[in-house]
């Protein structure tokens, strides 16, 4: 599960941009800011918007004088991408130690982690 790039990795601001267009849909600098965070600046938002293209995250076009940007990448995707990038970081790409480091530190119960185990392997992988 090596070799990940930092380019897959989405920054915090990045991942709440995209989360905007995921839930928006096709959306512009101005609509995007509008919703991301008060007081974030029209041109962070769109540098960032321009960041994530270069990532291969959105797609850019056109529309009159404004961008409008869409996303490339679903968000199971994106997730799995991070996931994958935070398990190779801290875990050495070792799911396995990904699940004992959320045993040990009480994040999840063995019974809990039995259960989710046994509802994925029935095909009900959306477990809650």
């Amino acid at each position: 599960m090596g070799g990940r790039s930092a380019k897959s990795a989405l920054t915090k601001l990045e991942l709440k941009i995209m989360q905007v267009i995921w839930k928006r849909g096709s959306s512009t600098v101005a609509a995007v800011q509008a919703e991301v965070k008060p007081g974030l600046a029209y041109t962070t938002v769109q540098t960032v918007l321009n960041i994530l293209e270069r990532k291969g995250k959105l797609n850019r076009e056109l529309d009159g004088r404004a961008y409008v940007y869409s996303a490339r990448v679903s968000e199971e995707k994106a997730i799995g991408q991070s996931l994958g990038d935070m398990i190779d970081r801290m875990f050495g790409g070792s799911s396995e130690e990904l699940v004992m480091s959320l045993l040990k530190s009480r994040q999840i119960d063995a019974k809990r982690l039995a259960k989710l185990t046994e509802q994925f392997s029935k095909g009900k992988g959306d477990a809650a």
